[in-house]
């Protein structure tokens, strides 16, 4: 039974969802059945959930039904029956979650029972909890575009000539759709620029120009924020609606949700990223400041955890701007925040990437020795780092090597999408640099404009710096 869908799923409740849970099976509203109800306690009573040798069929047949002999068609069933309520409650706790929506339901109840009264008084406590609502995101819309379309529903059956609030209902299912339309094709491109994957956007280009052309629609930040969002992706020599979304973020922020506004944060600094991989260096300290901002904020915390894409990617740009205390201090105040199965990995292996960036390549090798990883991102920085301290040491066979066993291994792993383009162009540079003659300015000033011309590249000061030391 350990690898059932049920097991994996009563794995993830915490004390006070069991404790309802509880409540929920016992009730005979939701259950009838006394061998659902001792299956559950079974489950939760001791370690039996996480013990593998508690989940023994066997061993919970004869828990539930102690005179019965072992029937595998009735265990799967009782299974079955408690799965479905479990199920039932996670449905109910999601609907839970959203009180304007439900108040819309129950209103739209009472007025299929025509008791309008009743009808009246849930739709007005769904408004007022509308209002204190904390943010103001496409959820948010979409809940204001369902009380007005029921209160047009309820309206159009009192008869033809009662005035009708159609022109609010259209109001509020446009504002609701754009705010949703433009957050979903930020996302699109986003994943586009990365994974090298091709999406229709469909109507987003005439829903641009119709924005553009009705600026109303720029006082919501809902939609405002994608809107300046998707111009800063789409457009990105155009550094003033990189500008104006980082405005935004900034003053707007607070309406969104924590998963929302992450995913903002996230988007500015992709595009601060991708101008950093088209050599402007000044966005370096753009994304590092929305980083920080983040920290402060707690936005990049899920469920109290700090994802570790998120934690190396504030030291590496952090590293860029030479911030070498700083990432000091950081490695030992967010590391606890990681998950418990990669904080010493990468502790050790951003801690090695500091020491590399003071120099101290004695003390990074030794720490990288150390390392392993099945994370292929990671070992391609380790790598990118070991050409480096190679190359500066004059260790050439090593380095010669190294490049070799780097670009069979790219050459196998074509679903990396642009990080394949951005390794290839590394070591196809540094192999030209090494084939340079000291003094040989033609030579030189040619890879010079080759290694500004080549995109993506992400060490490109350092190549730079190379070619610099041979001239």
């Amino acid at each position: 039974m350990k690898k059932s869908q049920l097991i994996r799923i009563l794995q993830t409740f915490d004390k006070k969802e069991v404790r309802e849970l509880r409540k929920w099976v016992n009730s005979p509203a939701h259950n009838l059945r006394q061998d659902v109800v001792d299956l559950f306690e079974y489950l939760f009573s001791g370690n039996h959930l996480y013990s593998e040798s508690c989940l023994q069929k066997e061993k919970v047949f004869e828990a539930i039904y102690p005179s019965k002999t072992f029937s595998d068609a009735e265990l799967r069933q009782t299974i079955h029956f408690l799965l479905k309520v479990v199920e039932e409650f996670l449905v109910y706790n999601e609907f839970q979650q959203d009180q304007v929506r439900a108040q819309i339901l129950l209103a739209k109840a009472y007025r299929q029972r025509q008791l309008p009264m009743l009808f009246h008084k849930s739709l007005n406590t769904g408004r007022e909890l509308q209002e204190r609502y904390p943010y103001r995101n496409h959820h948010h819309f979409e809940n204001e575009y369902l009380l007005q379309f029921e209160q047009y529903t309820y309206l159009s059956g009192l008869g033809r000539d009662v005035p009708l609030n159609l022109q609010e209902v259209s109001d509020a299912n446009d504002v609701a759709y754009l705010s949703n339309k433009f957050r979903l094709g930020c996302v699109m491109l986003s994943h586009q620029a990365v994974f090298k994957s091709e999406y229709d956007l469909n109507l987003l280009d005439n829903l641009l120009n119709y924005v553009e052309n009705n600026s109303k629609y720029l006082e919501f930040p809902a939609i405002s924020i994608y809107y300046f969002s998707y111009k800063a992706i789409t457009e990105k020599q155009n550094t003033q609606y990189f500008e104006k979304l980082k405005e935004l973020i900034l003053q707007h922020g607070h309406f969104f949700s924590p998963d929302e506004i992450r995913v903002i944060y996230l988007l500015a600094i992709n595009y601060c990223i991708g101008q950093i991989n088209a050599g402007k260096n000044s966005f370096f300290r753009e994304s590092f400041e929305l980083y920080i901002d983040g920290l402060k904020k707690n936005i990049f915390l899920e469920n109290g955890i700090l994802s570790r894409f998120t934690f190396g990617n504030v030291i590496r740009i952090a590293l860029n701007l030479q911030e070498f205390d700083w990432v000091e201090n950081y490695i030992k105040e967010f590391t606890p925040l990681l998950d418990e199965k990669y904080r010493d990995n990468y502790e050790r292996f951003y801690t090695a990437r500091l020491h590399f960036e003071r120099k101290n390549y004695k003390v990074a090798m030794q720490l990288f020795a150390r390392f392993e990883s099945d994370d292929i991102l990671m070992s391609l920085h380790a790598k990118t780092m070991l050409i480096k301290m190679y190359y500066e040491l004059d260790e050439f066979i090593a380095l010669d090597s190294l490049i070799e066993s780097m670009r069979t291994f790219l050459q196998r792993k074509k679903i990396m999408g642009y990080h394949r383009s951005i390794y290839i162009n590394l070591i196809t540079l540094t192999k030209k640099i090494l084939r340079v003659r000291p003094g040989d300015k033609e030579k030189i000033n040619r890879i010079k404009e080759e290694i500004a011309n080549t995109e993506p590249l992400m060490e490109r000061k350092w190549l730079l710096e190379q070619l610099e030391k041979l001239a």
